[in-house]
Formats: C-alpha cells, sequence, structure tokens
C-alpha cells in the first residue's frame, strides 16, 4: 500500500516565527510559509519536505527529530557555535560528550535543540 508513496514527517512547535527565523536564518534552509493552514515547510536537500506546526500546548519532543549528516562534524559544530546554537552535554556511562559536545564513535554525533527545545543533531557522514 505505501511502497511507492512519498512519506513525509512533521513536528511541533511552540511559535512558528521563531522557528523559521531558526531554519531559515541560523541553519540556512529553505523555509516556506503555508500561512493559510499555519506550517512552515522546511526543503531539506535530497529528502522530502518537513512541515512544522505551531501547537499551543506543545511539548518537546525527548528524542533526535531530526539528524543532519556533515562531512566534518568538528567544523560544523564550531560554525554553529559561532551562530549562537547551544549543544547539549552528556555525561552517562552508555553516552558522554567531550569539551566540544560531541559524542565520538561511529558515527560522530553532537546534539542541540530548536528554540522550541526539539532535539537536533549534527551527524558525521
Amino acid at each position: 500500500m505505501f511502497k511507492e508513496t512519498k512519506a513525509f514527517s512533521g513536528f511541533s512547535v511552540d511559535n512558528l516565527q521563531k522557528a523559521k527565523e531558526f531554519y531559515g536564518g541560523v541553519l540556512k534552509i529553505d523555509v516556506s510559509e503555508m500561512e493559510e493552514m499555519g506550517l512552515l515547510q522546511l526543503h531539506i536537500a535530497g529528502s522530502n519536505d518537513l512541515i512544522i506546526y505551531e501547537k499551543p500546548n506543545h511539548a518537546p519532543a525527548t528524542f533526535t527529530v531530526l539528524n543532519f549528516p556533515v562531512p566534518d562534524i568538528d567544523q560544523a559544530v564550531k560554525e554553529l557555535k559561532a551562530l549562537g546554537v547551544k549543544f547539549e552535554s552528556y555525561d552517562f556511562p552508555e553516552l558522554k560528550t567531550d569539551a566540544d559536545s560531541i559524542s565520538r564513535g561511529n558515527p560522530s554525533i553532537a546534539w542541540f535543540t530548536d528554540p522550541a527545545g526539539n532535539i537536533l543533531s549534527v551527524i558525521q557522514e
């Protein structure tokens, strides 16, 4: 039934304008507004578009909602930090991040949040 369908994903935020500024302005993703529906559409290269919708009782996801593969994770983290993005630090037995907020492994990954608290990551290709 769904073998040939082009599925897409979506997630909520508490403020659509802040999301637009973050995803379009900071992360430099092509964003379009679907004002009549109260949605943002993220145009992700090489993937289907994602939708973001404002939800009054939004609760941030407790898991990673979006991963961005990057060729050089150290450079990506450095550039995002320069733009004001704050990365998560973890110090659990099964998950630790280093001084640069990167979990070194296979693959290496670093997590950050959008203005609504949803968890995103950059992940070494």
